[in-house]
């Protein structure tokens, strides 16, 4: 697979893929610029090459064609700041404008096309339309990780009608750092597992309980863990019908010899509210009526034992409701955990999605490793499919 690099974009015109799929506060402004910010890098190589860059991208989810709120128009301004330079926008992605303002872009300009998802056959991945977004550009360059688990047009049909394509440095960086993880992890390894479900993270522990030291579990599927092994949860977070997958993940870490960390306690709640009252439960014996938020103080401090002791961190998930205040302490404790193992060494790879957030809202991007700017496609990704959006790249 090519990358920027090897390409000489010189009197060229890129059409590039990038993930301007950004949160917008009610006045359409940018409220997190980071998918924007990681691809200025290939941006400016491809212009200081003397090409010219016509950028694509879906944002949110619109239903029925063209809607305000998920013009692509909102981000130019955030885009021109980043890039320091002017973008044009085209309020269609294959429209006679469109045509007409990617045919005439000079050297050294940049052009922004409007929401690809407006059209249904984006999603579809329709050739026809993939055909028609080819010839915007004459190098294709998909530097969107985050989508490349989709076989939409734009990312994996359209490179079919490009001669020419590659990665750009977005892409690139984010598959260096996954193989990294799965390949050559330094040991001990330590992968961290959050979030509410047990079915959305069981092929990737199934994979990784062939190649971590340790297992650390948080976040609401712990708690399908404990009622498996006959604890009382209270009315905290269970998938009743994955008991027995906890059960056989459980003996399956035993007899790999990975050590599986679950949290000894909880800080319950005695409602799913900002304002509930809250107490400190051994998650063996949560009371009835309370549920399970966050880990608590002894989980968080055998958590960053471990984690200390590591030298590659696998994270994908927070602890708790990090969004509540009340119960973002966990999370809070295991990011800081992994920020200082950072500090001694360790390589840490945040992976996407709410880990992601979760770092920036504690401002600590910079102190890792890397933060991915995928959750779907890199968990895809360590799954061991194969990513269409990579696959159309080789």
């Amino acid at each position: 697979m090519k990358t920027v690099d090897q390409i000489n974009f010189k009197g060229k015109r890129a059409l590039i893929r990038v993930d301007f799929n950004v949160p917008l506060d009610k006045s359409f402004n940018v409220t997190d610029d980071n998918r924007i910010r990681a691809t200025i890098p290939t941006l400016k190589k491809i212009l200081a090459d003397g090409g010219s860059c016509i950028l694509m991208s879906h944002l949110g989810r619109p239903k029925e064609g063209p809607e305000e709120k998920y013009s692509l128009k909102h981000t130019v301004k955030t885009t021109e700041a980043l890039l320091g330079r002017p973008v044009k926008f085209a309020g269609d992605c294959i429209g006679d404008e469109a045509f007409r303002l990617s045919a005439a872009l000079q050297p050294g300009e940049v052009l922004l096309l409007e929401n690809l998802r407006f059209y249904k056959q984006e999603e579809k991945g329709d050739p026809g339309f993939s055909e028609k977004l080819s010839k915007h550009g004459d190098i294709y360059v998909n530097d969107a990780f985050g989508t490349a688990h989709r076989a939409h047009a734009s990312t994996t049909i359209v490179a079919q009608f490009v001669k020419e394509k590659c990665a750009g440095y977005v892409m690139a960086a984010e598959l260096a750092n996954a193989k990294k993880v799965m390949e050559n992890a330094a040991k001990p390894f330590t992968a961290i597992m959050g979030g509410a479900k047990i079915s959305d993270k069981i092929l990737i522990i199934e994979r990784l309980l062939a190649k971590v030291n340790h297992l650390i579990i948080g976040g609401g599927m712990a708690y399908t863990f404990f009622k498996a092994m006959g604890g009382s949860i209270g009315k905290s977070l269970v998938e009743e019908d994955k008991l027995d997958l906890a059960k056989e993940l459980i003996q399956k870490a035993k007899s790999k010899g990975v050590e599986l960390h679950l949290p000894i306690d909880s800080i319950a709640a005695d409602k799913f509210d900002a304002n509930a009252n809250t107490t400190i439960t051994m998650n063996m014996a949560i009371p009835n009526d309370w549920m399970g938020l966050d880990i608590g103080p002894q989980a968080r401090e055998v958590f960053a034992k471990v984690i200390g002791n590591s030298k590659t961190i696998l994270w994908n998930g927070p602890m708790g409701v990090f969004e509540m205040e009340k119960f973002e302490g966990g999370t809070k404790a295991v990011a800081e955990a992994v920020v200082s193992a950072t500090k001694n060494g360790a390589f840490s790879l945040i992976g996407g999605g709410d880990s992601a957030a979760a770092v920036a809202q504690f401002d600590f991007s910079d102190e890792v490793s890397y933060v991915s700017t995928g959750g779907g496609a890199l968990l895809e990704y360590f799954e061991g499919k194969v990513l269409p959006g990579v696959a159309a790249l080789d």
